[in-house]
């Protein structure tokens, strides 16, 4: 109880030397199944909450962006939201040992719920994008003032070094990016969903090892909500997970980034979750570089990411979907290789995650040139 209590008061988590002094056990198979059975319960809660959405009907109209040809309900991230929320209801009362302290656990979870009203607000009233980029940099400046920002670095060689004042800008950065991330790729039945899904299912595995409790306990709720939505969402689209869905997606998994980031044994271990969302961050990143090139207005509208080109050109959605959540299996691979790595070769195995993509960005070049798609 006492190593729970220390755990319990420390900002993030233990320090380096004090996780050497006391190596975290093995969990116990009872506390896995336990853990399942939880989550198994949180994705039924999902699952419900969905099927509730669908007979709400608040449909999605489609349009000349659109994937899909039949008006289809939306809102289906409501499910995910309400079911991590309950587990991390859970969490801060029962497993004092996962929880951050206070002050970043309340701030987390208070912006990640912001995050899901105004995506939840913006599914129904359909507002600009200024206003949903004005959310989520305030919601990111809510962690971020609470204390959670990147402070340190470390490099192979180099070793650990204090990046300053320049922590909380990159920090905010970081979550913007990469809630906006997750909200641009959700336009292919169960790609989002497939994509979160495998990462939280990989980070949870790897903050489990290094007693990341508060990383490995998200990932897992997350997973959960994921998990009851899915179904309904591929291979054939019930309802969408509409931007309530996939901006919390992306918030929390961008904020479990930082929070890796203090993993006592690892470095660079920030780059757990960027290798994990790999597919995402480069499709979107070569998107917005190719828009900005050609001088294109980026906060319009468009159908131009690697994803929607690929199903224009006659890639089968549901392919696309299942090709992304295996960037991210194979990201969550080069993960666990950067981790059990020493040596000269540790600072280039994430790199490796961009082999596939360059691979994936030629092979739907080709398409769409055959296609006779000259306008991405």
């Amino acid at each position: 109880m006492a190593a729970e209590c220390d755990l319990r008061a420390a900002p993030i988590a233990v320090t380096r030397r004090a996780a050497q002094r006391r190596p975290s056990p093995p969990m116990t198979l009872i506390a896995v199944l336990r853990h399942l059975a939880f989550a198994a319960t949180l994705a039924l809660l999902s699952a419900a909450t969905v099927r509730l959405m669908i007979a709400v009907r608040v449909l999605d109209h489609p349009n000349a962006r659109s994937a899909h040809r039949e008006p289809t309900p939306k809102g289906g991230g409501v499910g995910i939201v309400l079911a991590f929320l309950v587990g991390v209801v859970v969490l801060y009362r029962y497993a004092d040992f996962a929880r951050l302290a206070d002050p970043y656990f309340l701030a987390v979870i208070g912006a990640a719920f912001a995050i899901a009203v105004v995506g939840l607000l913006d599914d129904l009233l359909n507002w600009p994008f200024t206003v949903k980029l004005t959310a989520q940099v305030l919601a990111a400046l809510v962690a971020v003032g609470s204390g959670l920002y990147l402070r340190d670095y470390r490099l192979p060689y180099v070793g650990g070094f204090y990046v300053g004042w320049l922590g909380p800008p990159i920090t905010i950065c970081w979550i913007v990016f990469a809630t906006n991330a997750m909200n641009f790729i959700d336009g292919l039945n169960g790609l989002a969903a497939g994509v979160t899904l495998v990462t939280c299912a990989f980070l949870a595995v790897i903050a489990e090892a290094h007693a990341g409790w508060f990383a490995y306990f998200a990932a897992l709720l997350l997973a959960a909500g994921v998990a009851g939505f899915l179904p309904f969402n591929f291979p054939r689209a019930r309802i969408f997970m509409s931007d309530v869905g996939s901006q919390f997606c992306g918030f929390v998994l961008a904020v479990l980034a930082v929070v890796a980031s203090r993993f006592q044994g690892d470095e660079l271990s920030f780059l757990v979750v960027p290798m994990l969302l790999s597919g995402v961050l480069f499709d979107v990143a070569f998107t917005l570089a190719r828009r900005l090139l050609s001088d294109e207005r980026i906060t319009q509208a468009h159908r131009g990411h690697l994803y929607q080109v690929a199903a224009r050109a006659g890639i089968p959605a549901q392919a696309v979907a299942l090709l992304h959540a295996g960037f991210a299996a194979f990201g969550g691979l080069v993960a666990l290789a950067f981790i059990a790595a020493s040596g000269t070769a540790k600072p280039w195995i994430p790199l490796l995650t961009l082999l596939p993509q360059i691979i994936w960005l030629a092979y739907v070049t080709r398409r769409a040139r055959q296609a006779r798609l000259d306008q991405w």
